[in-house]
């Protein structure tokens, strides 16, 4: 759709006539702009605006600005030329990209999917409007800031289901009113929650995209599957899924990170066998400074076990500033002396290893599902780029290098989220406990191929971006933020060495007994 613009037009020759002290006008895409008084207030000085005064701008200006430029600043807008229509597109919320490859094939009009149904169509279609409606504008604003999500913001997810949807399919989502009833509970599916996880990525804020509840998405899966007691489980959820409480899971420490056995933090019985107390620290830990609840991985005495700690008397969280946004909420906790009930044991005593490694699987596959759909951002940002940025007096895409570039960055993106996609649907057919058996290295496989993808894609777009790439504002914002994040899926949910080495010996624990 064209930019809303007021109805009066005027010949070219008159928008020449204001090319003087007193009075600046000029053209982008047939719209006439009054920037009179908008000179001192330029972010680029006023000397810019002065050199295409009176003139048609639109090559100088899409050659140094995103089109979302012109969305900010519509209010100078005073007109545009007579008998001329405007051919820049300008996106609606919900609206899909008309970039190639800039959307998965399965949203794009001339391809087909097995994968997908209607259910699935209207849930991206209204979670897609959503994010553009609420999720971007929080994003950006603390991203920047490196505030916390807001309260209102939290609430309003906990209303739409939102939060509900990001916790994957299960009997939590039955009943439940999702995004006025884009999907049914009963339906939902892990394509579903595929979906989910891709179009919250596309605010492209990496720090928030951790601090927005990320806790819980890796946190309340322990008590879905391993709360023990009925009335505690209710309560928990209600309180998470309402918004009222946050909660995290604490497993990494110093000492050990993707070493879960490392773990030193220790958990001891009291003489009465009611109590357990707890000692030790947690570093790394996502959501720690403002959560509730620490789903934490502790040493009892015979193995690991996982137990749900409250916030309160010896609990003490701190940030941890790290090189995305303190909206992250990255926290380092210290629990001295804290004594927790012995029901909130989750799953068995020294039985908890088996807790955390059935956890791993959704956490990896969503940061999969994120990191693939970021990847896609940047190429399509690259492409935008590449087609209207000017050098040698030529289009960057006329040149034959950053095709190149760009065909590769293509290629990873195809690749990875085709696999995905594999993997998703092995997930909808698949039990819990298989899940388990068959999908812990596939899955670890994957994280670890895609955020290596992730590394060359963020190393072409930068070369493509030039300066703007390493720039936090303007238009290489996407980049720069890729570029500065991408290694936090490399590292966070498994290694990549350590994942890679998990998907070959699960495989060899399959590998026939005869000699080939």
């Amino acid at each position: 759709m064209p930019l809303e613009v007021p109805s009066k037009t005027f010949t070219r020759a008159e928008v020449a006539k204001h090319n003087t002290e007193d009075s600046v006008w000029f053209i982008v895409d047939t719209v006439v702009y009054d920037v009179t008084d908008f000179l001192d207030a330029h972010p680029g000085g006023e000397a810019v605006l002065r050199q295409v005064a009176g003139k048609d701008a639109t090559t100088v200006f899409y050659n140094l600005h995103r089109h979302e430029v012109l969305m900010k600043y519509v209010d100078l807008a005073i007109g545009t030329i007579e008998g001329e229509k405007q051919s820049i597109i300008t996106p609606k919320p919900g609206d899909l990209s008309p970039v190639p490859y800039g959307e998965p094939l399965w949203l794009t009009p001339a391809f087909k999917s097995p994968y997908y149904n209607d259910s699935h169509r209207r849930l991206q279609k209204a979670m897609r409007e959503w994010t553009d409606l609420y999720l971007t504008p929080e994003a950006l604003e603390k991203e920047r800031t490196g505030e916390h999500v807001s309260q209102q913001f939290i609430e309003r997810m906990s209303k739409d289901g939102v939060l509900h949807m990001r916790m994957g399919p299960g009997k939590h989502l039955h009943g439940v009113n999702l995004l006025n009833g884009a999907v049914d509970g009963k339906e939902f599916d892990y394509f579903h929650d595929m979906i989910m996880a891709q179009e919250m990525v596309r605010p492209a804020c990496r720090g928030f995209q951790d601090g927005n509840m990320a806790g819980m998405v890796i946190g309340l899966t322990c008590i879905l599957n391993f709360c023990k007691d009925p009335a505690m489980k209710k309560r928990i959820c209600d309180e998470v899924f309402s918004g009222q409480k946050k909660i995290c899971l604490a497993i990494t420490e110093a000492f050990a990170g993707s070493d879960v056995a490392g773990l030193r933090t220790t958990a001891k019985k009291t003489p009465d066998g009611k109590h357990y107390i707890v000692n030790g620290t947690k570093k790394w830990i996502t959501n720690g400074v403002f959560s509730d609840y620490f789903v934490t991985g502790v040493a009892t005495d015979k193995g690991l076990s996982v137990l749900l700690i409250p916030r309160g008397e010896g609990v003490e969280t701190k940030p941890i500033k790290t090189s995305y946004s303190p909206a992250a909420g990255t926290t380092f906790i210290t629990f001295d002396n804290v004594k927790v009930p012995v029901e909130n044991l989750l799953g068995e005593e020294n039985k908890g290893i088996y807790v955390i490694l059935s956890n791993f699987n959704h956490e990896r596959w969503t940061m999969a599902c994120a990191t693939i759909r970021y990847m896609r951002l940047v190429t399509e940002e690259s492409l935008k780029w590449a087609h209207q940025r000017l050098v040698f007096s030529k289009r960057l895409i006329d040149q034959p290098v950053i095709r190149q570039k760009l065909a590769k960055m293509i290629a990873l993106c195809e690749a990875h989220q085709s696999w995905l996609e594999t993997i998703t649907y092995q997930m909808c057919n698949m039990s819990y406990a298989d899940q388990a058996k068959h999908l812990g290295g596939p899955i670890g496989l994957l994280k670890m191929s895609c955020t290596r993808a992730a590394h060359e894609i963020a190393d072409e777009a930068v070369q493509i971006w030039g300066g703007r790439g390493l720039t936090q504002t303007g238009m290489g914002r996407v980049i720069e933020n890729f570029n500065r994040t991408y290694k936090f899926d490399a590292i966070l949910g498994g290694a990549e060495e350590v994942l890679g080495d998990l998907g070959v010996r699960q495989a060899m624990k399959f590998m026939p007994k005869a000699v080939l």
